[in-house]
C-alpha cells in the first residue's frame, strides 16, 4: 500500500511517499480503506521523535481517520462496506489502516468522511477535557486558547453546545472569523492586545471559569491569573513549544484546579467511558450541534506539506490528507 513514511525521526522534512506492507487483519481488528486522515500537531512531534510514543520506523503518521471497512476480523461486529471513523496510534496516512474494533465507530449517513475523520481524537480530546475533567456548566465562561486550531476549535463548538459563554483567543482575521462562525461569543486577538487585558475587556473584569490551553508558553500563566474562584486550567498541550512553570501560589489563592488532559491514556484506562463519549460526539455531529471545519485538503503526495502547515500553526480549520 502507498503511505506517507517516516524512516528516521528526521521531522516533517524527511517524510517520503512510498510503499509499506498491507496490514494483517487479526481477530478484534478492522482493516479500513482510508478516505480521509487528519494532520495533527501530535503527528509532527511523532515524526520528530518528540512524542510520548515512538514507533519503530518505517511507519506512517496519523491517528485520526475515516473510510470504508475492507475486512473485519472475528468478533468485531463490523462488515465490509461499513462507513466508519476511528483512531489508531499511528498509520492513518496510508491507503489502508488497521484499527482495533473498540477504536472504530459506524458513521451516521449525514456525516462526510472529511468531517468524520476529525471526530475521534480531536473532538474526543475536547469533550473529555470540558465534560469529564472540567465539568463545564452552562452558566460558566470558557476561555479557549489557540481557538482556531484543531482541539481549540472543537472546544469552542462543544463549549457552546454545552451552553457556556465562549471566549476565543486567536491571532488573525481569518482565525477570528472561523472562531466566531463556530460559536465564539467573544474574541481576543493575541496580535492586538495582551491576553489579560483582553480577558478583562470581554468579561467586564470578572475573569473566566475554565481555561482550555493547548498552547502553553507565556499564555498559560496569564490565563491562570485571570481565572475566577474555583477556576479550572485544562492542560492540553504545548503548541507554543515551551512548557510553562506555574507559580503554585496562583491556584492556592483562588482555589483553582490544574487538570491534565491526556486523551490517549484516558481511552486505555477508561475504554467504556471513552466509547460513550464518542457516541455522544457522533450524535452531536449528526444533529449539527457541532460542525467540524475542514479548511485544507491535501493528497497523500502532499502529506508533508499538510503536516508542515500544522507544525507552523498556519492552518485555518482542520487539515485533511486524502490517500
Amino acid at each position: 500500500m502507498r503511505a506517507l513514511i517516516c524512516d528516521d525521526f528526521g521531522g516533517v522534512e524527511s517524510l517520503r511517499v512510498g510503499d509499506l506492507p498491507d496490514p494483517e487483519v487479526k481477530p478484534g481488528t478492522v482493516l479500513v480503506r482510508v478516505a480521509s486522515a487528519v494532520a495533527n500537531f501530535a503527528d509532527t512531534l511523532m515524526v520528530s521523535g518528540r512524542y510520548q510514543l515512538k514507533p519503530e520506523p518505517p511507519f506512517a503518521p496519523g491517528y485520526e481517520l475515516a473510510g470504508v471497512v475492507v475486512e473485519a476480523g472475528e468478533g468485531t461486529g463490523f462488515s465490509p462496506g461499513d462507513r466508519v471513523c476511528g483512531f489508531t496510534p499511528y498509520g492513518a496516512m496510508a491507503e489502508l489502516a488497521l484499527l482495533p474494533a473498540e477504536s472504530c465507530d459506524l458513521l451516521p449517513g449525514v456525516v462526510g468522511f472529511d468531517e468524520a475523520a476529525t471526530l475521534p481524537g480531536t473532538y474526543g480530546t475536547s469533550y473529555h477535557a470540558l465534560v469529564d475533567r472540567a465539568d463545564l456548566q452552562a452558566d460558566e465562561t470558557l476561555l479557549v486558547l489557540g481557538a482556531a486550531g484543531g482541539v481549540g476549535l472543537a472546544a469552542v463548538q462543544i463549549g457552546k453546545a454545552l451552553g457556556a459563554k465562549v471566549v476565543a483567543a486567536v491571532s488573525s482575521d481569518a482565525k477570528e472569523e472561523l472562531a466566531r462562525t463556530s460559536g465564539a461569543d467573544e474574541v481576543i486577538r493575541y496580535d492586538r492586545e495582551e491576553l489579560r487585558a483582553g480577558i478583562d475587556r470581554v468579561t467586564g473584569g470578572h475573569g473566566v471559569d475554565v481555561v482550555f490551553d493547548p498552547v502553553g508558553g507565556e499564555a498559560t500563566e496569564a490565563a491562570l491569573r485571570s481565572t475566577r474562584w474555583n477556576g479550572r486550567l485544562l492542560v492540553i498541550g504545548f503548541a507554543a513549544g515551551d512548557i510553562p512553570s506555574i507559580p503554585l501560589n496562583l491556584p492556592l489563592l483562588k482555589g483553582n484546579a490544574v487538570l491534565g488532559v491526556f486523551w490517549g491514556r484516558f481511552t486505555n484506562e477508561e475504554p467504556m467511558k471513552a466509547m460513550d463519549n464518542r457516541t455522544r460526539i457522533l450524535e452531536m455531529a449528526a444533529n449539527k450541534m457541532i460542525v467540524p471545519q475542514v479548511g485544507h485538503r491535501f493528497t497523500l503526495d502532499e502529506g508533508a506539506v499538510a503536516l508542515r502547515m500544522v507544525a507552523e500553526r498556519e492552518a485555518v480549520g482542520r487539515v485533511v490528507v486524502k490517500p
